[in-house]
């Protein structure tokens, strides 16, 4: 990273726009986001991201920020040494989105400080003296400072020398701050194991008991990989495991999953969710006498659910307000259990609220599945492993009754 780009993103970080920025000093947009991106990939965390066409910037950014701070104080300061400082109205900010003095020729600038020879710095940084000498002479050029006397027995910082030293060293100190905590980070995100699930209905689903138990026993074995959990929808879900952000998937549906090692968890059969004070006795009167709340096609639930009420039903009042898709299932039980709403679930989901809610039999059976899809590392495999007992042992009870004797089990299909 150099100077100048630090002082971009920063900016940015601040305004949380990259147009304004490159207004303000003068840049091209694709300028000032590729200093973002450098930052992000430098420090191995996203601190911003798009949404509907807007940049927003993320809670870690607030954090980086802090850790700029004196940074951006070190470039005042040499803004000010240097010259280019816009007196009263303080840095000349065109000026420093534009250093391109790089961290790493600060640090080689303080290793030959400290080591008194630009002899004895080539050697211990591994570089040829030639070059290492003509980079200290860009430096000083750039500055406009001499920083060394050169003399028999070494390289002796100047006056000036004596001050750039205490401005690089702060530089250095804040920057390594920074980048210890993302090589950190990086280590624990290389260590865990990623696994992603469909959103489970609440914490009594068999999604959230398997995720746990999961937890508790990979943790009791002690094993190296810890575990990181997050839920998304089933597109989602594929996308990460095929980008790498996630090692282990469970889903909704088996589609786009024939690029990956997976086995299924379940089978059981989709149902009707509705009011709990609901007197209706078919699916068709409660599809058409209350609104109705779905997972989105996003999900494999979704997808079958919206292609079961629009075929099965095309006589409903079909007013935009009385289908709402909704990606939060917690949101979905709580529209069906307190506010006239009726939805769809798997057998398996509806069953652990079934206090809750009605559960209404569909006029003919429709079959669903769980999968869980995993990549190539061996805790991966583990973990999917552990995932299939533990969901057999939540759920046998419940589903039972709901599959039949020979589809019982897991299997597994080459990817």
């Amino acid at each position: 990273m150099h100077l100048g780009a630090l002082f971009i993103a920063s900016h940015v970080l601040t305004s949380g726009s990259v147009r304004e920025t490159a207004r303000r000093f003068q840049l091209s947009p694709s300028t000032v986001s590729t200093a973002i991106h450098n930052l992000e990939t430098e420090l191995a965390m996203t601190l911003t991201e798009r949404a509907s066409g807007e940049l927003a910037t993320l809670i870690a950014s607030g954090r980086v920020l802090e850790g700029l701070k004196p940074i951006m104080a070190a470039i005042g300061e040499l803004g000010q040494w240097a010259g280019h400082d816009a007196a009263a109205a303080g840095i000349d900010e065109a000026w420093a989105s534009r250093i391109s003095v790089k961290i790493v020729t600060m640090e080689r600038f303080l290793e030959v400080a400290d080591q008194g020879s630009i002899n004895r710095a080539a050697r211990r940084l591994r570089l040829g003296q030639p070059q290492l000498s003509l980079q200290l002479a860009n430096l000083e050029k750039f500055l406009r400072h001499r920083l060394f006397e050169r003399q028999a027995q070494g390289s002796v910082l100047t006056e000036e020398g004596r001050r750039a030293y205490q401005i690089f060293m702060a530089i250095s100190q804040a920057w390594n701050d920074l980048k210890s905590s993302a090589d950190e980070r990086y280590r624990r995100t290389a260590r865990s194991l990623r696994i992603g699930s469909i959103i489970p209905t609440g914490s009594e689903s068999w999604v959230a008991r398997c995720l746990g138990t999961l937890v508790s026993e990979w943790n009791v074995r002690r094993n190296n990989n810890a575990i990181s959990l997050v839920s998304m929808t089933a597109d989602d879900l594929r996308e990460a495991l095929k980008s790498g952000r996630i090692d282990v998937a469970i889903l909704d549906s088996v589609f786009g999953l024939e690029n990956f090692r997976h086995r299924e968890l379940l089978q059981t059969d989709m149902v009707v969710i509705a009011p709990p004070d609901s007197t209706e006795t078919s699916v068709a009167d409660l599809v058409a006498g209350h609104p109705i709340c779905m997972p989105s096609p996003r999900t494999g639930l979704g997808h079958a659910a919206m292609a079961f009420s629009y075929e099965r039903a095309p006589n409903r009042r079909l007013r935009g307000q009385d289908i709402t898709a909704a990606d939060s299932l917690p949101v979905i039980v709580d529209l069906v259990a307190n506010h006239g709403y009726v939805s769809f679930l798997g057998r398996v989901s509806a069953m652990p609220i079934a206090d809750k809610v009605r559960i209404v039999d569909l006029d003919e059976h429709l079959p669903m599945s769980y999968h869980v899809a995993f990549n190539h590392r061996k805790a991966a495999a583990d973990a999917c492993t552990v995932i299939i007992e533990v969901a057999a042992r939540i759920t046998s009870e419940t589903v039972v009754h709901t599959i039949r004797p020979t589809d019982s089990g897991a299997r597994e299909t080459a990817a």
